[in-house]
């Protein structure tokens, strides 16, 4: 298996590349993985309708949005990050 790992800017793995031949191959041996799979990937109908909800102020809005960067610094102030 050839797996590869992922870093951060600072060194600290965050993940593993898995090739897909290898990703077949686990699915195959260990049947639970698809479920888990699925499980893990599927999200809430609930959920959906928040973000769609979301989409449609942001595009009936578009000038109320607040840049992430002024957002990032400002919590950096408020908290001392």
């Amino acid at each position: 298996m050839n797996l590869q790992y992922i870093s951060d800017n600072k060194g600290k793995t965050t993940g593993v590349f898995i090739p897909i031949n290898d990703w077949k191959y686990l699915k195959n041996k260990y049947k639970e993985i698809e479920q888990e799979e699925k499980d893990t990937f599927e999200v809430p109908d609930w959920q959906k309708e928040i973000v769609r909800q979301r989409l449609k102020n942001y595009h009936d809005n578009p000038d109320k949005v607040l840049d992430w960067d002024d957002v990032q610094k400002e919590i950096e102030e408020k908290y001392g990050f």
